[in-house]
């Protein structure tokens, strides 16, 4: 019978890879992926040669119906995004969406998320945080930061390099003894992580320009930090 597998991919070293995924992706009839150039990489590591079909958020919408008709003419059909748990501030919602009112076999393959990968190291209790993903750009920017530093949990996000150094210096306008963990370049040769105020750490970043790669941030509200 056919299936969807979601699998989750490295989200920097290659070796960050479950036996399961591997050999779901070698069963595999098809391989639906973000950026078919990007899966290639991990693919050719591992010697894998499936079909590659792009599916991104741009064209999620557009090509569940083909999915779903592969899989109900018996294909095993993989889902994966760039790096990564699909999903996760990812592509892949609205596919498991269709695919699930379709009525179609669904199975989860766990493994790397970045999310995950810095709270592990950041030496904070986790047992509860709010997660929001990446910030919008302008639209509802400003009112999404004060809710950060007024929450009595810690808030994990994603920030691009390119508004690193921008969040830093609007998030030190509402709570400049906030405590800040940022992981950069998690998993990779320049695995790298942070922990300051926010100026302490825009500061940083400036200083040294590293503000390449894709950060992970925890913010920890001055109001929940233990003097």
């Amino acid at each position: 019978m056919g299936k969807l597998s979601i699998v989750a991919t490295p989200i920097g070293n290659l070796e960050d890879i479950t036996l399961r995924a591997l050999r779901t992706l070698k069963e595999s009839d098809v391989i639906y992926a973000e950026d078919t150039r990007v899966i290639t990489k991990l693919l050719a590591k591992y010697e894998i040669e499936k079909p590659l079909q792009r599916l991104d958020a741009a064209l999620e919408g557009k090509r569940i119906e083909e999915v779903i008709e592969r899989i109900n003419t018996g294909e095993k059909v993989v889902y994966v995004s760039d790096a990564g748990t699909p999903g996760i501030s990812d592509p892949g919602a609205r596919l498991v969406a269709g695919a699930r009112e379709a009525g179609v076999t669904i199975e989860a393959i766990p493994g790397p998320s970045a999310l995950t990968a810095l709270l592990s190291i950041a030496g904070l209790s986790s047992d509860e945080f709010v997660f929001v993903g990446f910030l919008p750009h302008k639209k509802g920017r400003q009112t999404a930061i004060k809710e950060m530093v007024s929450c009595a949990r810690p808030t994990i996000l994603y920030e691009s390099p390119h508004r690193i150094v921008k969040f830093l210096e609007e998030l030190a306008v509402y709570d400049m003894f906030a405590r800040v963990t940022i992981g950069r370049e998690l998993t990779k040769m320049f695995e790298e992580v942070l922990v300051g105020t926010p100026s302490e750490l825009g500061t940083l970043l400036k200083k040294g320009k590293k503000e390449r790669g894709e950060f992970a941030v925890i913010v920890e509200p001055s109001i929940t930090v233990k003097k």
